[in-house]
C-alpha cells in the first residue's frame, strides 16, 4: 500500500480493519488509486430531480448499467446510487468497482424551504450489494436538521459496526438562510465542520464563494486578514475546518457547464488541498465519449498533469 494512503487511514484510528479496508478500497481504485485523490460519480439527480431533467439530455443514462460502465471506463474511485439504481446492475458489475449506497432521497415536486430527506435504504441493503459505503445527505440550517442528525447518527454505529465506510453529503439550507448563503465560505466550511463531528470518514460539500453569510464570522474572518479572493484560498479554509485536512473533503460538481469552467473549478480544488471531486451531471449528461474525455481531463489535472 502507498505510503499516501497509509497517512490516510492513521486519521481514522477508531474504526474497525473492515471499514479501513473498505475505505483503502475507494481509495486504492481506478486511474487515481494510491494518490490519495478521488473522482466519484454520483447519479441520485433521477430521483432529486427528476427524470426528464436528469436524463433527457443524454438519454442512454436512462439505463442503470449506463452508469457503472461509465465509472468503470472512466476509472474512477467508485460509484453512488439509491436503492434501485444498484440493484438494477450490481450483480453484472459485481466486483468492478466500489459501490455508495444513498440512503436518504427526496423529490422535486415540493418547495420546502427547511427539506428532510427520507430513508430509502438501509445498512442490511449496503451489505447485500456489497457496497463499501453509505451515503447520506443533511441539511444544516433546516428546521429538520435535528431529526437528520439523529438519523445519521444512528446509521454511522451500524454502518461502522459492519465495517462499511459513510460518505456525508452536507448541503446549508433553510429558512435563515440565503440561496448565496447556501454556498457561502463561512456556511460551507461549517457544514464540513458538521458532517466531520458527525462522525463521516468522507465529506461532500459544495464548493465555496468568494461571500460571507454571518455577520459575526465575517468580523472574525476580517480581523484575521483571511484571503478568500481565489477559489483555492477558499478551499484551503474549508479544508481546515475538516479537522484540519484531516477528513476526506470532496466537492460536488454542480449544474452541468462548459469544459473549461469545470477544469478552472477542479485546479481551484486541488490547489487548495481538496482531496478531489464528486461528478455527476456534468459527466452523464455528457454524450459518452464526450463524457469520457472530460473525466480523463479531470483525472490528470488531479495527478498534476493538466
Amino acid at each position: 500500500m502507498k505510503r499516501r494512503i497509509k497517512e490516510i487511514l492513521s486519521w481514522y484510528g477508531s474504526d474497525n480493519p473492515g471499514t479501513l479496508t473498505n475505505l483503502a478500497r475507494i481509495l486504492n481504485h481506478g486511474k487515481l488509486g494510491g494518490t490519495g485523490k478521488l473522482v466519484i460519480l454520483p447519479v441520485d439527480q433521477g430521483v432529486e430531480h427528476g427524470p426528464g431533467r436528469t436524463y433527457v439530455p443524454n438519454p442512454p443514462s436512462f439505463d442503470p448499467r449506463y452508469h457503472f460502465e461509465l465509472a468503470i471506463e472512466a476509472g474512477l474511485n467508485a460509484y453512488a446510487a439509491p436503492l434501485g439504481f444498484l440493484e438494477a446492475a450490481a450483480r453484472d458489475y459485481a466486483g468492478d468497482l466500489p459501490l455508495i449506497l444513498k440512503l436518504n432521497n427526496r423529490e422535486n415536486l415540493s418547495s420546502d424551504k427547511d427539506p428532510l430527506q427520507a430513508v430509502t435504504g438501509s445498512v442490511e441493503a449496503a451489505l447485500r450489494l456489497g457496497c463499501a459505503a453509505i451515503g447520506y445527505t443533511v441539511y444544516p440550517g433546516s428546521l429538520q436538521r435535528v431529526s437528520m442528525y439523529e438519523r445519521l447518527q444512528a446509521l454511522t454505529e451500524e454502518a461502522k459496526r459492519h465495517g462499511l465506510v459513510v460518505v456525508v453529503w452536507s448541503y446549508p439550507r433553510g429558512t435563515d438562510i440565503s440561496k448565496d448563503g447556501e454556498t457561502a465560505l463561512d456556511v460551507s466550511a461549517y457544514a464540513a465542520q458538521i458532517a466531520a463531528q458527525l462522525g463521516a470518514h468522507i465529506l461532500k460539500v459544495k464548493p465555496p464563494a468568494d461571500c460571507v453569510e454571518q455577520a459575526e464570522a465575517k468580523k472574525v474572518y476580517e480581523k484575521a486578514g483571511l484571503q478568500t479572493a481565489t477559489l483555492a484560498q477558499r478551499i484551503e479554509h474549508v479544508m481546515n475546518s475538516a479537522f484540519d485536512g484531516r477528513r476526506i473533503t470532496i466537492f460536488s460538481g454542480g449544474a452541468a457547464r462548459g469544459t473549461d469552467e469545470v477544469l478552472e473549478e477542479i485546479r481551484g480544488i486541488r490547489d487548495g488541498g481538496g482531496f478531489g471531486s464528486i461528478m455527476g451531471r456534468n459527466a452523464f449528461q455528457r454524450e459518452r465519449t464526450e463524457a469520457l474525455a472530460l473525466l480523463d481531463q479531470v483525472v490528470k489535472v488531479y495527478q498534476g498533469k493538466l
